[in-house]
């Protein structure tokens, strides 16, 4: 046991003192905290001043488009043709609206024409007030009333509510556990493959530098295999945790500066996770106020289903499933660095490795949409396949006995996948030259 943690304190400590190391630990958060911070950032800047020409044949529209704070609409008595011209002018507008005088029986045809881009935020505010517009004139057209469109008009919002064997109710949503789930599951996934091909990498390095014959002479080869790996599941653990707190204090920051720089009325009236949503934008043929209001509420019972969420049994499982996971998968990735003299030669051993964890991560869609399946439960016990898919269906509530097994089966995976490398890697450590094929690591398997 000594050796072994001889051996970890030895792959940890080389491998964190490494630049890459440090450079993913610094970018990780950043780009974790951009995916926050950016939408957010660029919501709340300002759009420049656009100056639209409006040409409508069918005088419906005239003098009726309201200004914004940075859209301001003239209107054209040339024709098309001639706002051209005066668009192409130094001192001309900066888009020309074309609407045409059939726009109530086609609103094919309408054109916007600019030469500088605009931003898809007036582009969105000319297609919903057109919209709204043409509607009222289509229910007028018939003798019927807009207030009486809107008071039939109805949003539904379900409260959504689960039920224990007890009979037991507690508030669920169902788009927070699937954002938990699958964000869970990418994390699972993303791990795996990350640290499980650093360990097959590190051996293949040691076995080509021949620094393996000098280790070997110490420690057994399943001591080795063991330190190796136990080493870097401890560095991406370390890793991991860093990412989170860094990320977290950079998302608090990036917070204080936002708010400290913008006030309500810049944000509309509106919470730095509504401005996010981008719950301002509001659907054709739906009233602005209306929008916002059933917007607004929708997002606060979203927050609020998250405190539903038991993150304290989610953030030990994903503890648990990723160092299963890792474990189990690196002992498989440590055997077949064992048996190839190069990186090119393990592609032909990967692929077997590899299409549980990707299948894995395709079904978690499949999961998502009915996690209490029988395909699902399956996916979830079944060692190669749990990691990913038991944390994809744990926000939607699991039994804690299915909990229970499937940790158990990754357990027992884990130390049977574990002894078939042991026995892999103890001969292919020391071969060299050989082309390896599933025959000859079929023989390995039942050497004494």
């Amino acid at each position: 046991m000594r050796k072994i943690s001889l051996i970890i304190q030895r792959e940890y400590l080389t491998r964190v003192r490494q630049k890459s190391f440090i450079v993913m630990t610094i970018i990780g958060p950043l780009l974790m905290a951009a995916l926050f911070v950016v939408p957010v950032w660029l919501a709340l800047q300002q759009s420049e001043d656009v100056t639209v020409l409006v040409v409508d044949d069918s005088f419906l529209f005239t003098e009726r488009l309201e200004n914004t704070e940075t859209i301001t609409f003239l209107y054209a008595d040339n024709g098309l043709e001639g706002a051209k011209a005066q668009m192409a002018t130094e001192t001309g507008p900066d888009a020309v609206l074309y609407i045409h005088k059939n726009i109530l029986s086609s609103t094919k045809g309408i054109q916007f024409i600019y030469e500088s881009q605009p931003s898809i935020h007036v582009i969105r505010h000319i297609e919903t007030t057109l919209s709204n517009d043409i509607e009222k004139f289509k229910l007028a057209k018939y003798g019927i009333e807009q207030s009486a469109i809107d008071a039939a008009r109805t949003d539904v919002r379900l409260v959504t509510k689960k039920m224990d064997e007890l009979g037991k109710e507690s508030s669920a949503n169902t788009e927070v556990s699937m954002m938990v789930g699958l964000f869970s599951g990418i994390l699972i996934y993303m791990f795996i493959f990350l640290y499980g091909v650093q360990v097959m990498r590190g051996v293949i390095e040691e076995k080509t530098t021949r620094i393996i014959e000098v280790i070997i002479s110490s420690v057994k080869p399943f001591e080795l295999m063991m330190g190796k790996i136990i080493g870097i599941a401890l560095v991406g653990l370390t890793q991991f945790m860093l990412w989170m707190v860094l990320t977290f204090v950079l998302v608090s920051g990036a917070r204080a500066v936002i708010e400290s720089q913008f006030t309500k009325e810049d944000m509309g009236g509106k919470s730095i996770e509504e401005v996010m949503a981008g719950n301002s934008t509001v659907a054709p043929g739906q009233g602005g106020e209306e929008a916002a209001q059933f917007n607004e509420a929708a997002m606060d019972d979203l927050m609020k289903n998250f405190d539903t969420i038991n993150f304290g049994v989610i953030i030990g499982s994903f503890l648990f499933y990723f160092l299963g996971g890792y474990l189990l998968y690196s002992a498989l990735f440590a055997a077949v660095g064992s048996a190839v003299d190069n990186e090119a030669d393990s592609q032909q051993f990967m692929l077997p490795i590899t299409i549980p964890i990707i299948f894995s991560f395709v079904m978690a869609q499949y999961v998502i949409s009915n996690p209490e399946g029988p395909l699902s439960f399956w996916l979830s016990i079944i060692p190669f396949t749990s990691p990913i898919i038991m944390m994809v269906r744990i926000p939607f509530g699991v039994p804690y006995w299915e909990l229970a097994l499937s940790m158990v089966m990754l357990v027992i995976g884990f130390v049977a996948t574990t002894w078939l490398a042991g026995r892999i890697y103890r001969t292919g450590i020391l071969m060299y030259g050989k082309k390896i094929n599933y025959r000859e690591l079929w023989k390995w398997l039942r050497y004494h």
